[in-house]
């Protein structure tokens, strides 16, 4: 069930990116529900995004807490 929210999480995260408050609201989210080794995992995700949308790292800083 775990992994299944991990997969929802970096869908919903890739469908948001356009939106900066959008993607900040949803990696909030995303901090509250996954597992630790799971937020790692994510961590390296959304780095991939922001190489693409580099407005995206406003959010570094939900990230770091």
């Amino acid at each position: 069930m775990a992994r299944a929210m991990f997969e929802y999480t970096k869908t919903v995260l890739n469908k948001v990116s356009f939106d900066v408050n959008l993607f900040c609201k949803e990696v909030k989210k995303a901090m509250k529900r996954l597992l630790p080794y799971e937020i790692e995992e994510l961590k390296v995700f959304i780095n991939s995004l922001i190489q693409k949308n580099p407005e995206l790292d406003k959010c570094l800083v939900y990230l770091k807490s």
